[in-house]
This record gives structure tokens, C-alpha cells and sequence, in this order.
């Protein structure tokens, strides 16, 4: 794909793709596996399951909005607060993040995109804390974003599907305010794809094979 192999997507039509923004858990790197085990682990207790259709209401959340759904969603909350939910994944979260493998094809994307001149970022609605334990292992990939935005960043007033952080992402490219519909989007859960277009933004989805 050539560089002006961007500006020939049917989205691109009515101007050409100008930024690319990439969210990152499950899109860039491998870590909604670890969501999902530590998740079964802790409804095991309460002989419940972790199905698809509750994690697709997590994804793309702030960790304590994703926590609410969680607690209330399985009928646990009278015995388990979001926030000791959250205490007790830390731990076993914190061990499993710095294993954290690149998606197929995330580091052939942004390569090609850096080496054609395109500008990108990341849009993560993982904290600081967590970023840099997921990332440690893929400084060289991560070191090609012209910025990246997280879900603690101060303007991030909402998670996702609010297009706060899509928002706060595009703003700090350089040449800004960019017209949203030349900012195209690579997202892998159903709230990001939301809170793209929400921002007025050109969306691909890589969904999760189930």
C-alpha cells in the first residue's frame, strides 16, 4: 500500500485521510485476554460465566465505568463494589500486563504508516499506570506516535463511547483544529466505533473474531 493508498478508501472521498488514530487494548496489543481470564476467575466464585455479550459492554471503557457494568450486569454487586472489584483484578493484572504481545499486523501498519509520512497517535483508554506495563516490552513501536493520549489525561472527561478522547487525540496533532472526517480511526470494540463517529471521525473496526 502506497502512501496515497490511504486517500482511496471509500471514506476518504470527499477529502483525503490526513491522521490516524489507533485505539490500543485489543486492537494494537493482545491484552483483552487478560480481561477476560481474570474476569472468569472472579465470577467463578459466585458460579457465574464471562460471556461475549458482557465483555462488549465493558471494552473501550474507563476502568471504573467498565467495573459498574461488571458488578451489575452479573448480579454480584450486593456482594462485590466496583470498587473492590477493581482492587482485586489490579493484582492479577499487574503480573499478566508487561507479557502484553503485539496484535497481527499492528507492527506492519504503523510502520508503513510512519514511513509514508502519515502522522499517528494512540488513544487509550487504559491508564498511565497500566500503559506503561503493557508497553514496556514495545518501546520501539510505541516511540513512532506523534502523541499519546490516555484514559487518565485531564481532558478525558468521559470513557468511551464519549468521543472525549478521540477529541483530545486529534487536537494535539500538529496543523490542528482538523476537519474530523479526514482522521481516520482503527478501533476493536463496539463503544470506541461509537465514540468515533461520535467525534465525526472515519472509523475501521477490527472486531474480535467472536
Amino acid at each position: 500500500m502506497a502512501n496515497e493508498g490511504i486517500n482511496d478508501t471509500p471514506c476518504a472521498r470527499k477529502g483525503s485521510i490526513t491522521r490516524v488514530i489507533f485505539d490500543m487494548d485489543g486492537l494494537l496489543l493482545d491484552t483483552e485476554k487478560f480481561y477476560t481470564e481474570v474476569q472468569e476467575i472472579i465470577l467463578s466464585r459466585y458460579n457465574k460465566t464471562f460471556d461475549w455479550s458482557l465483555k462488549a459492554k465493558m471494552m473501550g471503557k474507563k476502568a471504573i465505568e467498565a467495573a459498574r457494568v461488571f458488578v451489575e450486569e452479573t448480579g454480584i454487586s450486593d456482594s462485590l463494589t466496583a470498587e473492590d472489584f477493581l482492587v482485586e483484578r489490579e493484582e492479577m493484572l499487574q503480573k499478566m500486563f508487561p507479557t502484553s504481545d503485539l496484535m497481527p499486523g499492528a507492527s506492519r501498519l504503523i510502520h508503513h504508516l510512519h514511513e509514508n509520512g502519515i502522522p499517528i497517535c494512540v488513544a487509550a483508554g487504559t491508564h498511565t499506570r497500566h500503559f506503561d506495563l503493557k508497553t514496556q516490552r514495545h518501546s520501539e513501536i510505541f516511540s513512532l506516535m506523534h502523541h499519546i493520549v490516555r484514559g487518565d489525561d485531564p481532558e478525558v472527561k468521559q470513557g468511551k463511547p464519549s468521543p472525549d478522547i478521540f477529541l483530545a487525540a486529534a487536537n494535539r496533532f500538529e496543523g490542528g483544529p482538523l476537519d474530523p472526517p479526514r482522521i481516520l480511526v482503527f478501533e476493536d470494540a463496539p463503544s470506541g466505533v461509537l465514540a468515533a463517529k461520535k467525534a465525526g471521525m472515519s472509523v475501521v473496526m477490527v472486531p474480535d473474531a467472536r
